[in-house]
């Protein structure tokens, strides 16, 4: 399939119906709103989408690579259909709550204040991946790579370190309940 090009654009307050699928470079959109849409095998190099909605949208096949998304709604995104080479994002004070990252190479993902709840990051490679200030409440993990990860300022994530890998992953005393979770124990910070 022959995509169009599209190069150093800016695209504010656009939708759907006057998004042309393609090929994005150094593109920034700006409180767009693809809700729902099919970008399917769209490709986006090193691009930016800031205070976008694109909850449900499909991007079976669509890459991105070098991509950050700041202040986004993206609830139920099947990142696990994507395009998985060079797979490269960046989320910053997103909602990704019911999303799936399934088996996908990940590493050195950085997810700065985001919502992750009901994630499934299962058999992901995780590594160096940075969760700062997120909320995981039932994300799940699960044969997931996790070495070095940092969790120190992340909330509600239950890791079980026997069904994962966590080796030199850091983790914040009062995240240590995170760990432990399955085993019942009553942990108390006051002593």
């Amino acid at each position: 399939m022959n995509l169009t090009y599209f190069e150093d654009q800016i695209y504010t307050n656009e939708s759907l119906s006057r998004f042309t699928l393609g090929e994005y470079e150094n593109c920034k959109f700006i409180s767009c709103d693809f809700s729902d849409a099919d970008i399917s095998s769209c490709v986006f190099l090193s691009c930016e989408f800031v205070g976008c909605n694109l909850s449900m949208v499909k991007i079976a096949k669509a890459s991105f690579q070098e991509v950050t998304f700041s202040d986004c709604k993206m609830l139920g995104m099947r990142w696990d259909s994507c395009n998985p080479f060079g797979l490269s994002l960046g989320f910053s004070n997103c909602m990704l709550s019911h999303s799936s990252f399934y088996k996908l190479k990940i590493k050195n993902s950085r997810f700065g204040s985001c919502q992750l709840q009901e994630v499934d990051f299962t058999e992901a490679e995780l590594n160096n991946a940075s969760f700062d200030g997120c909320d995981l409440k039932g994300a799940v993990f699960s044969g997931t790579n996790l070495e070095r990860a940092d969790f120190r300022t992340a909330i509600n994530f239950s890791i079980d370190p026997e069904g994962n890998r966590i080796r030199k992953a850091k983790f914040s005393l009062s995240g240590i309940a995170g760990l432990l979770g399955k085993y019942g124990l009553e942990i108390d910070y006051k002593h």
